[in-house]
């Protein structure tokens, strides 16, 4: 869902993906649902910087009929301020680490997780670092499916992607200093980006 309403400005992607995405519902007429994801990047910093809290509302409103609630990159900060979270355990970006965790009340926020899974609530780490979020999507359709699904499979090996399966192997928690990170070193994993080994 984009949150835009039906027959109103359509959101221009193009300097991204070229498609434009025009919302079929608003918050007030939405179907039932049996899966919500709400996505993250900086969407949730403007929405908190506007006071608008429409999606923290519809959360709340739907979240007794949703089957699994998912979240990817910052979108863990919308379920915490709706107090979803509360209770549970829950992971977010890690450079938006600082800002994200101050969103909610008893939150158990899991310091180095690419993703985590409380219940029927789903969080990743950010959408892009090393792929977190796909990361996170595989587990949960391997959930739903089994790891043997011949969807799933045929998707994987189409997008040439070989998913991390450790929720804990989190190289973005070390390279962001996250409070409480799991000790590690980036020489175990694959290095992000602009890092490097002492011996480089």
């Amino acid at each position: 869902m984009v949150p835009a309403m039906p027959g109103g400005p359509v959101m221009d992607l193009g300097y991204m993906l070229q498609p434009k995405l025009v919302a079929t519902h608003s918050f007030s007429d939405a179907p039932a649902l049996d899966v919500l994801l709400v996505p993250g990047g900086f969407g949730p910093v403007t929405l908190e910087q506007n006071n608008d809290t429409s999606i923290e509302t519809f959360l709340r409103r739907r979240f007794d009929q949703l089957e699994y609630l998912l979240s990817v990159c910052t979108g863990s900060a919308i379920l915490a301020s709706s107090g979803l979270l509360n209770g549970h355990r829950a992971t977010s970006n890690k450079a938006l680490w600082s800002w994200v965790t101050t969103h909610g009340e008893n939150v158990t926020w899991v310091p180095s997780a690419r993703w985590t899974e409380d219940g029927k609530i789903w969080t990743s780490s950010g959408v892009a670092s090393d792929a977190a979020g796909i990361d996170m999507m595989y587990a949960f359709l391997k959930h739903l499916y089994g790891e043997d699904d011949p969807n799933l499979v045929a998707t994987m090996n189409a997008i040439e992607y070989t998913p991390h399966t450790d929720p804990h192997w989190d190289p973005f928690s070390i390279v962001h200093d996250v409070p409480g990170h799991a000790n590690g070193n980036l020489e175990s994993c694959v290095k992000p980006v602009g890092t490097h080994s002492r011996d480089d």
